[in-house]
């Protein structure tokens, strides 16, 4: 954690480390708590840093230990995050307000699970609402659009295009794409390793051949070129030789999106939501939809379901428009009958994940807190 917070520049809590009961040593140990669950380090530091957002609120008005937080503070705070205007004039978003305030009642949770608080004032704190919205999608055309901004004839054309080619065949996460190690793809059997996904779970999903082509020229002409020893076997490195980090990626992508002049925003996520949407549309089921992008259900009633890599694999390279080297021809109608209902559920679905991964543009947001 230590680390982490260093590398991203990450404020300690403020508060009087002498103080046994200070924010500075309680705070420590609800990210301890974190660790000791073994919380992934990304959500340990997004607490974290949202965390020390509130206690700088509280020291600023000369709150110096959780003990003097009450209900009527609280609400103080959740009003004030409300009325809080970004540097461009903006509110924030309903979502971000949500998170903060879910930090929040976390902590104090945490106190009183733990003795420190004989009751949690923060427990009858309502949530905002947060907006029910279906993600932007790319139709086939746009897609590829997008997929041939880049200057192939340029070495980080070339690496550009395959990465956008894994996220659009595969639809892994930005944060799945940067640890992705260049031994974790299976060029015989048409598959990649995502290693610990969201809710530190591996999958084994397929990736087409198009998608493995592109990696196979960018491992050959450009990778050798930017690499530094030692080399972790990350697949995709920066012109430094370094791993992307996950806001390098949302940006390169949205260049790219911008520069097609498509008409649409959006990073990372645009693709996966692209992706899973034009599987439904071409007749994949859903169950494997949710396999490929990690889903254990849609929704919170939905049984968990597993199905077997080769059948996947089936199902991948009959429904996904880019699966086969040879797909060079866009199709211009669906060759199956949609159910308006399920793709609203699975779009609906894949934004609310998207809002909890933070998308593309989250840590800017986090850290405007």
């Amino acid at each position: 954690m230590a680390k982490l917070a260093r590398k991203r520049g990450v404020a300690p809590i403020p508060g009087d480390v002498r103080d046994p009961r200070s924010f500075a040593v309680l705070g420590r140990g609800f990210v301890q708590a974190m660790e000791v669950r073994n919380f992934s380090p990304r959500t340990i530091a997004v607490r974290h840093v949202l965390l020390r957002g509130f206690v700088e609120w509280c020291h600023e008005r000369e709150i110096r230990r959780p003990m003097d937080v009450t209900k009527p503070i609280l609400e103080r705070y959740q009003r004030w995050l409300y009325q809080r205007r970004r540097k461009n004039g903006q509110a924030l978003s309903f979502r971000t307000q949500h998170s903060v305030l879910s930090v929040v009642k976390a902590f104090f949770r945490w106190l009183a699970k733990e003795n420190y608080l004989l009751w949690n004032p923060a427990s009858e704190i309502e949530l905002p609402r947060t907006p029910k919205r279906l993600p932007v999608v790319m139709t086939l055309a746009e897609v590829e659009a997008v997929l041939s901004a880049p200057d192939v004839m340029t070495p980080l054309g070339v690496r550009d295009r395959a990465l956008m080619e894994v996220l659009y065949s595969t639809g892994m996460r930005r944060l799945e794409l940067g640890s992705l190690g260049i031994y974790d793809l299976d060029v015989a059997a048409g598959t990649v390793l995502v290693r610990q996904g969201k809710g530190q779970k591996d999958r084994m999903i397929p990736i087409g051949e198009r998608a493995l082509g592109w990696v196979d020229k960018y491992l050959v002409e450009v990778r050798p070129k930017v690499v530094v020893e030692p080399d972790d076997g990350r697949l995709f490195l920066t012109t430094t030789g370094e791993p992307f980090h996950p806001n390098h990626l949302s940006s390169l992508v949205r260049d790219y999106v911008i520069a097609a002049a498509i008409g649409k925003a959006g990073g990372c996520h645009l693709f996966r939501h692209t992706m899973a949407t034009l599987m439904l549309e071409h007749g994949a089921d859903i169950r494997f939809i949710q396999e490929m992008l990690g889903h254990a259900r849609l929704d919170t009633t939905e049984i968990y379901t597993h199905v077997s890599i080769r059948k996947l694999k089936e199902i991948h390279e009959a429904t996904h428009p880019g699966a086969r080297a040879e797909r060079f021809k866009l199709e211009t109608e669906a060759t199956a009958e949609v159910n308006a209902a399920t793709r609203d559920e699975l779009l609906t679905s894949l934004a609310a994940e998207s809002d909890e991964d933070g998308g593309d543009g989250e840590e800017k947001e986090e850290d405007d807190v």
